[in-house]
């Protein structure tokens, strides 16, 4: 997802985009605002990538009591005017990762990384000099890989570590479950469990919101591998049975007067 040196991941190449297109908008009426946020989600807790100081036990997840989706309180949001300030966050972030040495890699990723970038477009009305605001919020995820302990040779912490990686991948397999049954319509009672797990808490609105979500699985071509690239990629298909209607993030006053007009 982040890559390493010149081998850019898909984070470098999105956030690229972003500001590529930024730069290129002529229209005066129209600005962007961007901040950037890097979690990683470890033993179940949650971790501020940017931040040296984390409290001991993580941060906490809360319910947002009006709108209903989880957040991390007291998470660093750091406001960023280009792209080379992100490259440098990003530099941060990943050198604070946690990561360790197991069989197959030599650098497996211990914890999913959460990259959050809130990208708002403010468009002034020429006529009444009012402005309205567009916002969305665009959720970069690097799941770590699910494990099996005798091919990783995982012991003590790293057999705690794959513990936990595989829990919230259970979790969040059985809401990608749930929210395909939804979108199917083949059962009419169906409780998303989006509380089973950190990861699936924070990305409630990403999977089942108002979002568009795609996917993207890592195979191994090695014969060793065979039941993991199947159970890989039956993952990978019930996520694509899940369909979201996507609508544009705006104040609902500004929406309506804007219909009257």
């Amino acid at each position: 997802m982040v890559g390493y040196g010149p081998n850019r991941g898909i984070v470098p190449i999105t956030c690229d985009e972003l500001f590529q297109t930024v730069e290129n908008n002529s229209d005066s009426n129209r600005r962007f605002e961007v901040t950037f946020s890097m979690l990683e989600i470890y033993n179940e807790q949650v971790r501020d990538l940017l931040s040296k100081d984390n409290p001991k036990g993580g941060l906490q997840v809360r319910q947002n009591p009006k709108l209903g989706y989880f957040y991390v309180e007291n998470l660093k949001k750091v406001p960023v005017g280009s792209y080379k300030e992100i490259e440098k966050r990003m530099e941060q972030g990943t050198a604070s990762r946690t990561v360790a040495s197991t069989n197959m890699n030599a650098t497996s990723s211990r914890a999913h990384t959460v990259v959050t970038i809130t990208f708002d477009q403010i468009i002034k009305d020429s006529d009444s000099g009012s402005e309205t605001k567009k916002s969305s919020v665009m959720n970069l995820v690097d799941l770590a890989g699910s494990e099996r302990a005798d091919s990783t040779g995982a012991v003590g912490d790293r057999l705690k570590e794959g513990a936990n990686i595989n829990k919230s991948l259970s979790a969040l397999g059985n809401v990608i479950s749930a929210l395909a049954d939804l979108s199917m319509g083949t059962k009419k009672k169906i409780v998303v469990p989006y509380r089973d797990s950190v990861l699936t808490k924070l990305l409630q609105n990403a999977l089942g919101g108002n979002s568009k979500t795609i996917m993207i699985a890592a195979l191994s071509p090695a014969d060793i591998n065979y039941d993991e690239t199947l159970s890989t990629l039956r993952y990978a298909d019930r996520a694509k049975k899940i369909k979201n209607k996507a609508v544009i993030n705006e104040n609902p006053m500004d929406k309506l007067i804007r219909e009257l007009k």
